[in-house]
């Protein structure tokens, strides 16, 4: 597996299923700045109805819906519906990812802690999402929400050091001087 983490606000993303792994897929993707999604639901729930909004069709989408898009996630569709968009997805060269289906998926959505533009995720490859969830709650207590602030301070740091001139090995040892504190104690403020 080799992690990416992808810019998703150009791509046609669809997202097909319904239930709480398909509105955990559908605030995820949002988080990530999917602009250009298609939801896909038959007979969708109040709450997808209410998520989704316009962008739902209560229906699966059709093999040249597939091949438009660049990623598939589903949840919530039966097994057979699954594999069927699964390999419909695969023959046009789109990413699939099946939730809880190992075998089907050519991506796999990470368990995630966002902070602004920080982002950590932690993959087991689909063989236990338990382990990812636990793993993400335990970087949540300790990446709050102040770390967006200091993700901002770093990148500020960096841009002042490569318009004065500095390198990328100086660039790392400031900014690993600037973190340290925070990484040591990470409820410890800083100035500057």
């Amino acid at each position: 597996m080799l992690p990416l983490a992808i810019d998703v606000a150009a791509w046609r993303v669809l997202l097909v299923g319904d239930g709480r792994a398909a509105l955990a897929r559908l605030d995820m993707l949002e988080a990530a700045g999917a602009r250009d999604l298609a939801v896909f639901a038959p007979g969708a729930s109040t709450m997808m109805r209410s998520r989704a909004g316009r962008r739902l069709a209560e229906r699966l989408p059709t093999e040249d819906e597939v091949a438009a898009a660049r990623l598939l996630f589903m949840a919530g569709l039966a097994p057979a519906e699954t594999e069927r968009l699964a390999a419909v997805g695969r023959a046009h060269r789109v990413l699939v990812n099946a939730e809880d289906v190992p075998p089907l998926c050519d991506a796999y959505a990470l368990a995630m802690v966002r902070r602004g533009n920080l982002v950590l995720g932690v993959s087991t490859e689909g063989r236990s999402p338990a382990v990812a969830r636990v793993l993400r709650q335990w970087l949540q207590s300790r990446f709050g929400a102040e770390w967006e602030a200091r993700l901002e301070q770093a990148a500020g740091l960096r841009d002042a050091l490569r318009a004065g001139g500095a390198g990328p090995a100086a660039i790392t040892a400031a900014t690993a001087e600037l973190l340290e504190p925070w990484l040591t104690d990470p409820c410890a403020s800083r100035e500057g």
